[in-house]
Order: C-alpha cells, then sequence, then structure tokens
C-alpha cells in the first residue's frame, strides 16, 4: 500500500470493546464501541482512572470485580505477558440513575504493548459482555450444566485466541509450544460445585516453556474428585506434548485406580514407554468430600499444602517417592490420609512458583506459607492472584509455575 494507514481510525473502528491503559491504569485511549456500551461519554473516560469510573458495586460486600481485574492487570505490566481472565461479575452504576447498580457480567483479555527494550508501556485492555448469556442459561446460580455451560463460553473464547497464535506463530517454538499447552490444559470449573481457582504462567526467555500441567476430576464412585499437578523435564514443543500424554493419562487411570498410589502406578509403567517423560514429576491428591479425608502421593514433587480452617497450615509431605521411571524396576508407591473441616483450603503448585537458583527450597516453603496465610480469608480466585503477585518475580520467573488451589 502507497498510502500510510491510520491506526487511530483502525482502532476506534474495532468490534467489540477495547480500551489503551497507562501503566497507572488510567485511561489512554477508548474506541467507539466501549464508550456506546459503557454508557460513558468518551471525556469521562479518558484521563480518568479505571476504577474511579468503575468500582465495586458497594452494596455488595461479596464484590471482587476491581481486585481480580486489578490484579490481572498488575500480572500484565509485571510480566510483560497477555492474561485472559475468567468471567467475572462486575455491577456498573446506571449513569443516569447514580446509586442504582445494574448485574453485568464480563469476559476480559488483558495484553501490553512493549517498547523496543521489551517494557511495558501501554495495556490493551478488551472487553466483551456477556451478561445477556448468562441470564438465558439461568445465572450463575442455575444447575450445575449452566454455570458449566457458561463456563465453556468462556474456555471457547480462550481458545480462540490460541487458535489465532497458533496462525501468526510459525517457526517461532515458544509460541507455538505456548499455545499448545494452553489448549491441552483443563479450564477452570467447579468440580462438584467445589470452588477452584487454576493459574498457568510460562517462564521468561524465548525457548524455556516447559510441560508444567494440573487437572482436576470428577471420580467415579462416591462424593470425590481427584487434583492433581505435574512437571515435565526439558523445553519446547517436546516438552509440551509429553505433558499432554501424562495429563490424559493419570486423569484416565484416576477415574478407575483404588487410590492415589495406584493411580501413579499406572502412570509410571505408562511414562517407561513415553520419550521425554523420565524424570517427571506429579502429585495427586484424592478428597473424599463426605468422609472429609485427602489421600494423596507424590512421585518427587513438592508437597501439596492444606490451609485448615483455623488457619493452620499442613504440607503434605508423609508421601513422597523417586520421580517417574526413576526406578529400574517400579515398586508400588506409598500414599497418606489426612482429614479436613469445612473452609479448608488445598494448594498444588509446580516448582516455579518457590524455587530460586541459589537459595533452599525451605525458603520458597516458608514464602509460600506465609502468602497463603495472609490471604487465607481470601476466595480462590483472589487467593491465586495474591500468591502470584508476591511469589513470582516482577520480571518473570525462569521456570513454569502451574497453581491450583481448591475450596473444600
Amino acid at each position: 500500500m502507497s498510502e500510510a494507514i491510520d491506526y487511530a481510525a483502525v482502532f476506534q473502528t474495532l468490534p467489540g470493546m477495547v480500551a489503551l491503559l497507562t501503566t497507572d491504569l488510567v485511561y489512554a485511549d477508548v474506541n467507539n464501541e466501549y464508550v456506546t456500551l459503557s454508557g460513558r461519554r468518551r471525556e469521562d473516560l479518558v484521563g480518568c482512572y479505571l476504577f474511579d469510573v468503575f468500582p465495586d458495586n458497594p452494596n455488595d460486600s461479596s464484590a471482587s470485580g476491581t481486585r481480580n481485574l486489578a490484579a490481572s492487570l498488575r500480572r500484565v505490566v509485571a510480566t510483560g505477558e497477555r492474561d485472559a481472565m475468567a468471567m467475572q461479575r462486575y455491577d456498573v452504576e446506571n449513569p443516569e440513575r447514580p446509586g442504582e447498580w445494574q448485574e453485568r457480567y464480563w469476559s476480559t483479555v488483558n495484553a501490553p504493548v512493549l517498547d523496543a527494550d521489551g517494557k511495558v508501556t501501554l495495556l490493551v485492555h478488551r472487553v466483551e459482555e456477556v451478561t445477556e448469556l448468562i441470564k438465558a442459561r439461568g445465572g450463575p446460580s442455575g444447575s450445575r450444566a449452566r454455570v458449566l455451560e457458561a463456563e465453556l463460553y468462556s474456555r471457547a473464547r480462550e481458545l480462540q485466541a490460541v487458535n489465532e497464535r497458533l496462525r501468526q506463530a510459525h517457526a517461532h517454538e515458544r509460541e507455538v509450544a505456548l499455545a499448545l499447552q494452553e489448549a491441552m490444559l483443563p479450564a477452570c470449573r467447579q468440580v462438584l460445585h467445589l470452588p477452584a481457582a487454576v493459574r498457568y504462567r510460562p517462564a521468561i526467555g524465548a525457548l524455556h516453556v516447559c510441560g508444567d500441567w494440573y487437572d482436576l476430576v470428577d471420580l467415579v464412585g462416591g462424593n470425590r474428585i481427584g487434583v492433581s499437578v505435574g512437571d515435565v523435564v526439558g523445553h519446547g514443543l517436546s516438552a509440551a506434548g509429553v505433558m499432554g500424554q501424562l495429563r490424559s493419562a493419570l486423569s484416565a487411570a484416576s477415574r478407575v485406580a483404588d487410590g492415589p498410589a495406584q493411580a501413579l502406578n499406572v502412570l509410571g509403567r505408562y511414562a517407561h514407554v513415553v520419550d521425554g517423560a523420565e524424570s517427571a514429576t506429579v502429585v495427586t491428591t484424592f478428597i473424599d468430600l463426605d468422609a472429609r479425608t485427602i489421600t494423596y502421593s507424590s512421585a518427587g514433587h513438592p508437597p501439596p499444602v492444606l490451609l485448615h480452617a483455623d488457619g493452620r497450615l499442613e504440607f503434605l509431605d508423609q508421601a513422597t517417592d523417586p520421580p517417574l521411571d526413576a526406578c529400574p524396576v517400579p515398586l508400588p508407591r506409598p500414599q497418606a490420609a489426612t482429614g479436613y473441616a469445612s473452609g479448608a483450603t488445598l494448594v498444588l503448585y509446580t516448582d516455579g512458583l518457590i524455587e530460586r537458583r541459589g537459595e533452599d527450597i525451605d525458603i520458597g516453603l516458608a514464602r509460600l506459607a506465609d502468602s497463603l496465610s495472609s490471604h487465607r480469608a481470601d476466595d480462590p480466585e483472589t487467593l491465586a492472584d495474591a500468591v502470584l503477585l508476591e511469589l513470582l518475580p516482577p520480571g518473570g520467573a525462569t521456570d513454569d509455575t502451574a497453581l491450583v488451589i481448591v475450596r473444600l
């Protein structure tokens, strides 16, 4: 094209609500659809602090929209990575009737704009309203099927973004591996109506996408669920591929195994015939919601943390064995069990959350314990954001991080 492209005009005509924010979360610009659908004038937005324009509903003591959105935006500033949020309820004040709040639901993606040195200079804040979809299906308090349907819609939107990155990546291995990994990891959902939060953060660096993974499954027989995390040795596409195979194998084994140790025994035999699976680590927990017990087994993985309702912290480290395929002749793996009371929180994670080069692992575990204790009253989504914000280095970690939090 001989004529220069008017990118300002392109921005204004973008479909969907799109805003540009400064790193201080002040509106730098908004497109036409943002103005129309938000019900605000451009002069009421540009130059204003995001949460002065859209605060939480003061009449709802459980409102957490501003906290969750602020955590996502600050995470993008700190890591320089795109962040797709779980669907949020975020009520909005009627601009024509001050004091009247409208129940709204949003699917949000935040992405960085980087300068030539890789520094975040602006944030692209893309918002899609899904209020009508939620209400058409009975709202978030409806049946489990309706809630899952709405969550699947949000996940479909995230997978569309992954597919777009796949088309653009071509020979760029990190982008391809990351997209593959995100597509294979399950979406967060409420297993047996339990609030749960999942997070995956890739490592910094061009080829440092690794094989961290997580899984949450409803188990056959009884009121039980299985929660697992694992870590494959290596980087790039090969590690992401092995990750997918191990996660699928453990998910299937868990549904028919007598306990977590048996599930890991089956996974170990499978890992023996999968190239690249040697020395992978994994921990799996079977939670019996009727008996209020957690049975667990670990193959060389950092211990889960059980944050009891009374604030006491328990590291589940009584059934740890070598990593997968580490022994020439595999032996039956151990398992242990512990009890809990209603309101307890189970936390599983990979070593990227706690390990730092040149630092003893006990320091990282103590740091995790302090963060969990400080935020123990938070819901799982807010707790997950707080833990990542406090434990991951501002510039990003050199290892992948997976995190799963379940409120029991």
